[in-house]
């Protein structure tokens, strides 16, 4: 949930409780201000009927409500004594109104010349009830035009309060260390956005001094270490084609240069998925699956005639992918050569084409591979000294620079390794 949207309902559970508390409280204050004012207009009505009545013995005879808002009664003495003022909520059928109408009534007692009376004075509760339910409903409306200010308020006044926040996270996304320089940047005055963009700039510039100096680091050590490699191999050629040189040392001699030749080849790779995690291939285009896998055969073609193994294609559709030329090639080309070192004599090779996906299967050893770590580094057979173990692992970091899935799975003696093109790809 979006934090305008959570701040919308935290407002609006808020202002519920808030007013529905203050709506009982009011509700009851409001009817109690009724009642004491009504119960108040009936003291002063039995007042004034006391004082009539002493002037006009004709009230006393008023024995039921009728038309009239008053019942009197005859009664004794000590019962007299005994009467209360009584206040009650009670409904009443009204000759004038044909109808049961909600009434407030007041039971009390008075004496005049010296007889004893019960009283009964009625005040209608229709309007009262009617104020009661109007201002019950706008407090309903209240509440629901409350929640609807809030929610304008939120799209039309704090979405643009939010606007430099947006701003900078759209700006943060879209940064990218090997080729921004300058320092993000937004126009706002809120003291909160400000610090928030002065952590921002400082986390970047934090991490362009750490990223170039890996690269600077990775760079200059590929390249220290490539030379004296390449000294080696040289040294070790020529004194390989020594005359003196005896058969077991000349053995020994190219087991030497083939372990710097393995060198040179973990060098290259390790700076290969150094330069893929820091970005520095930036630079896609539209490449064709299908003419790139033919490519690649070609490249491995005598090995796979040594080898005596058997290539079947199933292309159902042509798969073209926009990306870099040289990941893609770095990343058909690893998958061709996983599957063709780690055959079998007599074995094959299997490449599948459908839809998006690009499988490449390869007959090899009886036991599948752990899912988990074939993809990690230096991941390899223990018996094939020509494998650097890095194959897969840039293969790995190829797919995740383009947030592409890369998959394994073990079928009859087939390992089996899948990559979905879908979000670069366009099926032809």
């Amino acid at each position: 949930m979006k934090l305008l949207n959570r701040s919308l309902l935290y407002l609006s559970i808020s202002f519920f409780f808030i007013i529905g508390i203050w709506s009982v409280i009011f509700y009851i204050n409001l009817k109690d201000e009724i009642r004491d004012s009504i119960d108040d207009g009936l003291e002063n009505n039995k007042l004034l009927l006391i004082q009539k009545v002493a002037t006009d013995s004709t009230l006393l005879l008023q024995r039921e409500f009728g038309g009239n808002n008053f019942e009197i009664h005859p009664i004794d003495r000590i019962t007299a004594l005994q009467v209360r003022d009584v206040y009650k909520d009670t409904l009443m059928y009204r000759q004038n109104e044909d109808d049961m109408e909600p009434v407030r009534i007041l039971h009390s007692a008075f004496a005049n010349d010296g007889k004893y009376y019960r009283i009964k004075i009625i005040s209608s509760l229709v309007e009262e009830d009617d104020l009661l339910e109007d201002a019950f409903w706008s407090v309903v409306w209240l509440f629901f035009i409350l929640v609807a200010s809030i929610i304008l308020i939120n799209n039309l006044i704090l979405r643009r309060v939010w606007n430099p926040f947006h701003e900078l996270v759209a700006r943060l996304r879209k940064f990218r260390l090997e080729k921004d320089t300058t320092a993000i940047s937004v126009k706002t005055t809120t003291p909160e956005f400000l610090e928030l963009q002065q952590a921002a700039n400082a986390l970047i510039r934090h991490s362009q001094e750490a990223f170039l100096s890996q690269k600077q680091f990775t760079e200059n050590a590929s390249h220290e270490l490539q030379t004296p490699l390449a000294v080696i191999s040289n040294k070790l050629e020529l004194l390989l084609e020594s005359e003196t040189l005896n058969s077991k040392d000349a053995q020994t001699v190219a087991e030497v240069i083939q372990m710097a030749e393995r060198m040179v080849q973990l060098n290259k790779s390790l700076l290969l998925l150094a330069k893929i995690e820091n970005k520095q291939f930036d630079e896609p285009t539209s490449i064709g699956i299908n003419s790139l896998l033919e490519e690649t055969l070609t490249h491995f073609e005598d090995y796979i005639k040594y080898r005596n193994i058997e290539i079947s294609k199933k292309f159902q559709n042509s798969i073209t992918v926009f990306i870099d030329p040289s990941l893609a090639r770095i990343l058909v080309s690893n998958l061709i050569k996983n599957a063709v070192f780690h055959n079998i004599e007599n074995g094959h090779i299997q490449l599948f084409l459908e839809g998006s996906k690009m499988t490449v299967c390869n007959a090899g050893s009886n036991k599948a591979l752990n899912p988990e770590i074939v993809f990690q580094r230096f991941q390899k057979d223990a018996n094939n000294n020509q494998s650097t173990g890095l194959g897969l692992a840039v293969c790995k970091a190829v797919c995740e620079f383009y947030d592409i899935p890369i998959s394994y799975y073990y079928n009859e003696g087939e390992h089996c390794f899948v990559i979905d093109f879908t979000k670069i790809a366009k099926v032809l």
